[in-house]
């Protein structure tokens, strides 16, 4: 019967303890052999073994002393269940989007027009005679009209200027109709019933690529009778349906381009990655490769149809990764809180101070059949303060976005407290988040 000494049942027990906490391993040696951990059962809550005496164990020979080194596993040999992955929030998942909606191809895009017209037609409601450039507008086009008539006999309130706005889409060509939009540039009260005169629409390097003409449809009205006015939307804007056409186009040659350049909509480096290895799996080539966190370059194969080629780009669907954003707009109060923005525990404490101050004013006058003194107002003026309780939030450990917002509406707090309230949990790190401000 071989026997263990003091010294090597520590080391044993030790090693025992020391492995204890790796689940999947055994350090139970029966016979010399050894437990491989791909054959070792399920991990369950151990019994506290039962020591026995050597002289009272009949196996005791068995039973042979290892060396704590030779019971500890090498990271190679532990099992799937031996490793853990560190605790925290696990990252939600990528939403699947078309790359026509997050991305655009670089030089096939719109251009602005712009352009300076008048509206005729109008019952009364057009410009003033204060507003003079409405006039000298009529006299030039009157004077290119063969009419030649002094500024100064022109009285009239049916006309208005206005300016024009109109987008140029890529590929557009002579003839290509367009939609316009005319807003009043001086007084005018109402553009109902109004027709644009033809009036050229300049891009930014002034050249003239549309011209614009057209009765205005107009989405609101203006009454005005006896001083009482009633208002409905916005009467001075209106839209020209198909009011413009192009008449110089922006022409892009695709034909002969060996690469491409996408442009992501919001910059981020692994939405470009994922974009680049989507269209790379959809091609069977490495056809996509991302220059920085918004450009994807994208390479053609000689002889290849370009106009196929971007149709299937365009339409392959890819993982995106928005950012966390919480759009606020002050001057409407309207919060937006995105689905991705992850709260942190954080106590919120949100009060006001309540302070009115009234003024009264008394008659002072002074007795009556009295023969001095006088009448006179005295104001009285008194100051209120008042200290309104504290409401209190309190979230915890996985609190949603929901959670934030039913907290906020159960103390009863306006739209620009919860602006000020995100900002602080901004500014204490509590809010995961990127605030813009409209």
């Amino acid at each position: 019967m071989v026997r263990a000494g003091k010294d090597e049942k520590r080391g044993f027990f030790a090693a025992l303890r020391r492995t204890a906490y790796l689940p999947g391993v055994l350090a139970v040696i029966a016979g010399g052999a050894k437990a491989s951990p791909a054959q070792a059962p399920a991990p369950q809550t151990p019994a506290a073994p039962a020591l026995r005496r050597p002289g009272t164990n009949p196996n005791a020979a068995q039973v042979t002393a290892v060396p704590p080194a030779a019971v500890v596993p090498q990271a190679s040999q532990l099992g799937p269940l031996a490793v853990s992955a560190p605790a925290g929030v696990p990252e939600p998942p990528a939403h699947m989007a078309r790359v026509k909606d997050i991305a655009s191809i670089e030089g096939i895009r719109d251009n602005q027009l712009v352009g300076y017209g008048i509206v005729v037609g109008l019952h009364g409601t057009g410009d003033s005679q204060q507003t003079t450039f409405p006039i000298q507008t009529l006299v030039s086009t009157l004077l290119r009209m063969g009419v030649s008539v002094p500024a100064t006999s022109i009285k009239t309130q049916n006309l208005a200027a206005v300016f024009i706005s109109a987008t140029l889409p890529p590929f557009a060509e002579p003839g290509t109709k367009l939609d316009v939009t005319a807003a009043s540039a001086g007084d005018a009260q109402s553009l109902e019933g109004g027709l644009l005169l033809m009036t050229p629409l300049y891009g930014p390097d002034g050249k003239i690529y549309a011209q614009a003409e057209g009765p205005l449809v107009v989405g609101g009205y203006a009454l005005s009778v006896n001083g009482n006015i009633k208002q409905y939307n916005h009467p001075t804007t209106a839209r020209i349906p198909a009011g413009g056409i192009v008449e110089r186009g922006l022409t892009l040659d695709l034909v002969g381009r060996q690469s491409f350049t996408l442009l992501l909509n919001q910059a981020d480096f692994r939405s470009a990655e994922s974009m680049a290895d989507s269209i790379n799996k959809e091609e069977g080539r490495a056809a996509a490769r991302s220059i920085d966190s918004r450009r994807i370059d994208l390479q053609v194969k000689p002889g290849e149809d370009i106009p196929q080629l971007l149709a299937r780009i365009e339409a392959v669907e890819v993982p995106f990764y928005p950012r966390a954003k919480v759009v606020v707009n002050e001057r409407t109060g309207t919060v937006v809180i995105g689905g991705m923005v992850v709260l942190q525990p954080v106590s919120i404490l949100h009060g006001g101070l309540a302070i009115n101050v009234v003024t009264e004013f008394q008659v002072s006058q002074p007795a009556p059949f009295s023969n001095t003194g006088t009448t006179t107002t005295v104001a009285q003026t008194s100051v209120q303060a008042r200290d309104k309780p504290v409401n209190k939030i309190e979230l915890k450990q996985g609190a949603t976005v929901d959670d934030l917002v039913r907290s906020l509406q159960g103390i009863g707090a306006s739209a620009r407290d919860v602006i000020s309230i995100l900002q602080a949990m901004k500014a204490a790190g509590a809010l995961e988040a990127e605030i813009e401000v409209l």
